[in-house]
């Protein structure tokens, strides 16, 4: 039986056209299937990169939330800060006029203690003129022959001179050592109720005018009454008495 040689090669080129299409149907199949496949994908992406976006978004909202928040406090903050500067300013004014004041009073206060200072300098001039008078009075040579009688009548007028410049304070010190004996500065200001420096001030101004010796190996110094000194007190004492 003889075969047409076109109708062969029609067929043959009709299954090998059959086998093509088919192969290539299969291969259109599997790109479909890989494209839905990556379209899936793809739309997860999306999807979780818009959730990402919504997450941040809310997340920039609170922060601007809580800026505009931090800026309402900033401003009131910054005016109770003025509010503050303005009370500073006016206590500074003030205290600058207190310091005005206080030089007004420091300026007073250096002038009366100038004057006292001058008042205290003459006063111990006065009475250092008074003692070389007494000094110089009581080195008089008195001769054998003069009666007792003469010597007690003189002293009642040296005792009113070596006694006469002293205060009620300064005579009651000498009063005290008379009596009690030795004493510091810190013990008589008990006695007088004056202040520690008054008392110093007035310890060394009757031991510099000659009522007083100290003891200068104790500290603080240890004052006793002179000899001369203590006679005359027990001389007005008997006289008053």
């Amino acid at each position: 039986m003889d075969y047409d040689p076109l109708l062969v090669m029609t067929t043959l080129l009709l299954v090998i056209t059959m086998v093509a299409a088919a192969l290539y149907y299969r291969r259109i199949r599997r790109a479909h299937e890989e494209y839905e496949e990556a379209r899936e994908v793809v739309s997860d992406v999306i999807i979780s990169f818009n959730r990402q976006m919504q997450r941040q978004e809310d997340r920039l909202g609170v922060v601007a939330y809580k800026t505009e928040a931090l800026s309402s406090k900033s401003e009131k903050i910054m005016t109770k800060l003025e509010g503050h500067d303005k009370q500073l300013a006016n206590i500074a004014g003030k205290v600058d006029g207190v310091s005005g004041v206080e030089k007004k009073m420091s300026m007073q206060i250096d002038k009366m203690d100038k004057r006292v200072d001058d008042v205290t300098t003459k006063q111990e001039m006065l009475m250092k003129k008074i003692v070389e008078i007494e000094k110089r009075e009581y080195k008089v040579p008195v001769a054998p022959e003069t009666p007792e009688a003469k010597i007690e009548a003189a002293i009642p007028i040296k005792r009113e001179r070596a006694l006469a410049p002293l205060t009620e304070t300064e005579l009651h010190v000498l009063e005290v050592l008379a009596s009690e004996g030795e004493k510091t500065a810190p013990e008589i200001k008990d006695r007088i109720k004056l202040t520690r420096e008054h008392t110093a001030r007035l310890m060394k101004k009757l031991f510099e005018d000659g009522y007083l010796e100290r003891n200068t190996q104790k500290i603080p110094y240890a004052y006793h009454i002179k000899e001369e000194m203590l006679r005359i007190l027990k001389k007005t004492e008997e006289a008053r008495a």
